[in-house]
């Protein structure tokens, strides 16, 4: 082993032992160039890995120097990161470190359902060309999370909120999927459990009633509550998280109004002093299919962010960290099976580690009722039958090779289940499993 290997091996297990987590795939590259005697410039790395330079220089490498820095005890940067890992090294026998990498070798399976544990080993960082952290810090912001269901929506969210905790901000954080029908009955109810639940979560006491006028109706109720009580309580900025926000699309007047308070919300950020305080992040898995105006909508402003499939690299990296080494050919067959959807990706390799099966075992019979994604296919069957006509919809789509166009509910709805991709105003299946999968069985 030379000494750049040497060093790195040290620092990747050290790392391992001292978090029980694994550096990620462009955390190792920045490492080892950094490490190399013909180091490379942040761009290089960037432009050989399919990454922005932006985001290698502004978050990635920022943070493993930050990282490194909290595990070795001292302030670690891309100039002194050999000269700190080289003095370790020499007073740490390197005969020890087989049990550093015996804790690299750990894995703790994690429940594949929700939203992925913060402190996870098996969470992949993306490049999302804009980094959402920095960005909620800003005053005014609004962040607009999009993908399909078992992207990674939330977990990405859970983190961002996180960071701003850990900023000094207060953080509010709504699922409406967990909200019960009854809650969406009407505009009343629907705005007082908002306010209840910021509320609680703000650790205040409730005034609610205070701010319960008929004449003035709940819109106005609900944003004096903001303003006057809310916001002028807390001390800081705080981050608004709502998760799953299309539940409301099937209450179409509900919706609009609601989307077009959260817009004046936003547009009351940039005059006025108080509402400076407020951040915005909006989860959603399809886009809006209820006629709204454009100016009352909060989904044409702000940042977007589309979170993409993941990469061969990144695909890679995961199957790492669950101590898998696949080749090429078994890389490739993976992702074209399953598009690269996180969870489908983690679902195999899960089964993989479980069961203590090579990657083309676990993937024999993989589109059959006892393969190892049936459990998946059923409940995609069953949220197809929920909607009046979405199978025969479906239907059309895996009958044919090229795209087609549908109408507009139809297609925004199998997009966000994951079974199209949207280009347009044309769909395709989005990976082959769900093509082989429905196809033997034709939707009733």
């Amino acid at each position: 082993m030379n000494d750049l290997e040497k060093i790195f091996t040290f620092a990747e297990a050290l790392f391992a032992k001292q978090t029980g987590k694994k550096l990620s795939f462009i955390q190792k590259v920045i490492l080892r160039e950094t490490l190399s005697d013909y180091s490379k410039t942040y761009t290089q790395i960037a432009e050989e890995n399919n990454y922005s330079d932006k985001y290698i220089k502004q978050v990635v490498a920022p943070r493993l120097w930050q990282l490194l820095s909290q595990v070795l005890g001292e302030k670690v940067t891309k100039h002194n990161c050999c000269l700190v890992l080289e003095s370790l090294l020499d007073k740490s026998p390197f005969s020890h470190l087989p049990d550093c990498r015996e804790a690299l070798q750990e894995k703790t399976l994690e429940p594949l359902e929700g939203q992925v544990p913060l402190d996870s080993l098996f969470y992949i960082e993306q490049d999302l060309g804009i980094d959402p952290y920095q960005e909620i810090l800003k005053t005014g912001a609004l962040l607009r999370i999009k993908a399909p269901r078992k992207r990674g929506k939330t977990s990405l969210m859970a983190r961002i909120l996180n960071y701003g905790q850990d900023q000094g901000y207060s953080t509010a954080r709504l699922s409406l999927h967990r909200a019960g029908t009854s809650i969406f009955s009407s505009e009343k109810k629907f705005l007082r459990w908002i306010c209840a639940n910021i509320t609680q979560q703000l650790h205040l006491e409730s005034k609610l009633d205070d701010y319960c006028d008929e004449d003035m109706g709940s819109l106005l109720n609900c944003t004096l509550y903001f303003q006057e009580y809310l916001l002028e309580e807390i001390t800081g900025p705080m981050i608004l998280a709502i998760d799953e926000i299309n539940q409301l699309f099937e209450f179409p007047n509900l919706a609009r109004n609601f989307l077009s308070l959260l817009r004046s919300w936003h547009e009351e950020t940039r005059d006025i002093s108080v509402w400076q305080k407020l951040r915005f992040i909006i989860v959603h898995s399809t886009d809006i299919y209820v006629p709204i105006e454009t100016n009352k909508s909060p989904f044409n402003v702000g940042l977007v962010i589309e979170l993409p499939p993941f990469k061969q690299e990144e695909v890679d990296d995961l199957a790492q960290r669950y101590g898998l080494k696949l080749s090429f050919s078994e890389l490739g067959c993976l992702i074209a099976l399953t598009g690269g959807f996180p969870y489908l990706v983690r679902l195999v390799f899960d089964h993989c580690v479980h069961h203590k099966l090579p990657i083309n075992k676990a993937l024999q019979n993989a589109t059959c009722e006892t393969g190892i994604f049936h459990e998946h296919m059923h409940e995609q069957l069953r949220h197809l039958q929920q909607y009046a006509n979405l199978a025969d919809a479906f239907n059309k789509v895996i009958t044919v090779d090229s795209p087609i166009e549908l109408e507009v509910e139809s297609a925004f709805k199998l997009n966000s289940l994951g079974l199209v991709d949207l280009r347009g105003s044309e769909v395709t299946v989005s990976c082959g499993l769900y093509r082989d999968y429905f196809q033997k069985r034709l939707l009733d």
